[in-house]
């Protein structure tokens, strides 16, 4: 610590800049690390309530069930959207003028569940690439750091006019803090991306499934009900 505090001391605008770079980078990755980590964790405990969703008389009362679980809006929409695709042409079929009216009940709701999936795909991977690119950046602008650190002192040292191996140790050290923090900013955020990349695959297979299960229920499920 005293050792970063007097490379702070002894650097100028470039190396504050760079600190504070990095500093920025950190502070955004945690929070986007800390907030879709929140954010899957609720994702996953509404995952396990859809066994429950099935077992309800009604799709109706299913949606009304796993509702207060999905606190992430991830597969409600998604039923939501699909029964009103399924029931549109009922409504609106007599009266209505759209291109809607034209398509089969069932590829209207192919439609409706593959625009709901874009959605949530989309709010899943929100954040990821912020993670990649500090991930993939920030060592560089530790290193851009440590270079005109070593610059800066090397400078000084010839300044005065003697040059020592003992002279030089210290101020080069001390420029090598800034690879580190390049690196202790870049670890977490890597490591997160790829985790959240790997619960989003998670996420995105078991939301087509019950995409699917939607689809096949809707146009046969329901029809038979009835």
């Amino acid at each position: 610590m005293n050792n970063f505090a007097h490379y702070w001391s002894q650097g100028d605008a470039i190396s504050h800049a760079v600190a504070y770079a990095l500093l920025l980078m950190s502070v955004v990755s945690w929070y986007y690390i800390l907030a879709k980590a929140f954010s899957a964790w609720r994702i996953r405990k509404s995952a396990n309530a859809l066994e429950a969703f099935w077992q309800a008389p009604t799709l109706e009362d299913a949606i009304v069930l796993i509702q207060p679980v999905d606190s992430e809006n991830i597969y409600v929409p998604l039923a939501q959207q699909a029964f009103k695709a399924a029931h549109w042409q009922e409504k609106n079929g007599a009266t209505a003028t759209s291109l809607n009216t034209s398509i089969d009940p069932g590829e209207l709701i192919t439609r409706t569940l593959r625009r709901e999936i874009n959605r949530v795909s989309a709010r899943l991977e929100s954040g990821l690439t912020l993670l990649a690119s500090v991930g993939s950046t920030a060592p560089f602008v530790g290193l851009l750091g440590t270079v005109w650190g070593i610059y800066h002192a090397l400078i000084t040292i010839s300044a005065a006019g003697v040059m020592q191996i003992d002279q030089i140790a210290g101020p080069v050290g001390e420029a090598l803090i800034m690879t580190a923090l390049g690196l202790a900013v870049a670890i977490p955020a890597v490591l997160a991306y790829n985790t959240f990349t790997r619960i989003n695959r998670v996420t995105l297979a078991e939301l087509d499934g019950f995409a699917h299960d939607l689809h096949a229920y809707l146009t046969t499920g329901a029809r038979i009900k009835k």
